[in-house]
């Protein structure tokens, strides 16, 4: 849990995002719950979430094999600790960055109304599922049950790219295949993703290095690595996130 903590505060330090603990902040700084469903002979639900500043994440999500459980009972194709802490830091920063921002106009005509009721939602998603053409517009299945959600997805995969980009970048990784017309596929990641210019730069290599990531993988009998799909919709969410990071810097 902590090693995915640590992880997750260098890339928030890294872009250089604001940070407050609860003694600077008391109604909304930042918190940690990690919590554990079987304690004393009871068992209680823990639902990992998030609420003005406090973030709970339930222990279940550190054992490999409930988790593995969990992603298959709920038909997802990616689920990791990190991931929990990346998309729950992102309705934080909704609040931080968005909530009471100019910047909320420009959101709500990229990812919808927040005022939709979120329970209702919540609940109209886990029992019909995402809309059959959810991958035209959303990052994930999950993404397409609120505006909430929708961002805080879109926030982790944000975080997902500019972290493993840099992690490709501090190994001097190079991407040119060895087929034809493969110009496109080429990728020399030579910059530091967490500054920058567009969302353009960072997909420019993305696409290269997550293409040589699932082949990689299929080589070890694997699914992919990276099983996203990253449509102009998707681009243009991704777009927004990267601008009110680097605004605030």
């Amino acid at each position: 849990m902590e090693i995915a903590k640590h992880r997750l505060f260098y890339s928030l330090m890294a872009l250089r995002l604001p940070l407050q603990t609860r003694e600077q902040n008391p109604e909304h700084g930042l918190v940690f719950e990690f919590l554990a469903e079987q304690t004393e002979g009871t068992r209680k639900k823990i639902l990992t979430g998030h609420d003005e500043g406090m973030i709970i994440i339930n222990l279940n999500e550190a054992d490999d094999a409930k988790r593995a459980q969990l992603r298959a009972e709920m038909h997802e194709p990616y689920r990791t600790l990190l991931g929990h802490f990346r998309h729950e830091i992102g309705h934080y920063f909704w609040d931080v960055l968005v909530r009471d921002s100019h910047e909320i106009n420009e959101y709500r005509a990229i990812f919808g109304d927040e005022s939709a009721d979120y329970g209702e939602a919540l609940a109209k998603y886990y029992e019909q599922g995402a809309p059959a053409d959810w991958q035209e517009n959303f990052i994930s299945a999950y993404a397409t049950s609120h505006p909430w959600e929708d961002f805080a997805e879109t926030w982790a995969h944000y975080l997902h790219i500019v972290d493993t980009l840099e992690t490709a970048r501090a190994f001097g990784l190079q991407i040119h295949p060895r087929i034809s017309r493969a110009e496109s596929l080429d990728a020399t990641i030579d910059f530091n993703p967490y500054a920058a210019t567009s969302v353009e730069q960072l997909i420019a290599s993305w696409v290269p290095l997550t293409l040589t990531m699932n082949n990689l993988n299929r080589s070890m009998g694997e699914k992919d690595l990276y099983p996203f799909v990253l449509t102009q919709p998707v681009i243009q969410k991704l777009q927004f996130i990267h601008n009110i990071i680097h605004r605030w810097q």
